[in-house]
């Protein structure tokens, strides 16, 4: 049986269709605020890697950032004063960041170096609410088997890996790749629910 959602407890500040289904999972009710997409991404939003900036601290600055802008949206639209809830993935490989593909070409390339071993998905989640901001990290491990190249090209044909960190979505067809995950698998598909939910009961975002 579903539950019922009550009045929206929150803001989502994320376009991602994954997260607001998780978030409806477990039975919180939100309004979006959607951030402009490139190239006319707001400046506070830009999720370009700064120089030499480790996988750790890029998704976690660009989480929190989401968030505190969010929050300031709020704020210049006067709206409903609530928590805002953000959140970012990205996946480490060799102490590189990998994010989105930007053609299918770089999505093949992706999934080729990703074919038989192991990456991290990082996944942190930013709740920005009265001035203040809390931040949670979760870090999953996950391994593909070995991939051949009609599979990744069939997969990448399929358009899935284009909006998604790392060139794939475990919830979708690529959840045959892998081959052992350690970690979160909600965190892997972009919102870790058991550090989601403990950040809302600190702003007492009633779920």
């Amino acid at each position: 049986m579903a539950l019922e959602l009550d009045a929206p407890a929150i803001y989502l500040a994320s376009r991602s269709p994954r997260r607001r289904e998780l978030l409806t999972q477990i039975g919180v009710s939100f309004d979006v605020i959607a951030f402009r997409g490139p190239p006319r991404e707001d400046d506070e939003t830009d999720e370009t890697p700064l120089p030499g900036e480790r996988p750790i601290d890029y998704v976690q600055r660009v989480a929190e950032a989401k968030a505190r802008h969010g929050e300031r949206i709020v704020g210049w639209r006067r709206l409903e004063r609530r928590p805002v809830l953000a959140a970012d993935t990205t996946l480490e490989f060799d102490g590189e960041i990998i994010g989105k593909p930007c053609d299918a070409d770089d999505a093949f390339r992706i999934l080729r170096r990703l074919s038989g071993k192991t990456h991290r998905v990082l996944t942190a989640v930013a709740v920005a609410g009265d001035g203040r901001l809390e931040a949670a990290l979760s870090i999953s491990a996950v391994r593909f088997g070995v991939l051949d190249d009609e599979d990744i090209r069939r997969y990448v044909d399929s358009g899935e890996p284009m909006d998604k960190a790392g060139a794939y979505g475990i919830q979708g067809h690529a959840g045959l790749f892998v081959e052992h995950l350690a970690g979160s698998y909600t965190g892997v598909m972009g919102l870790p629910l058991f550090e989601t939910g403990r950040l809302l009961r600190r702003f007492n975002a009633s779920y």
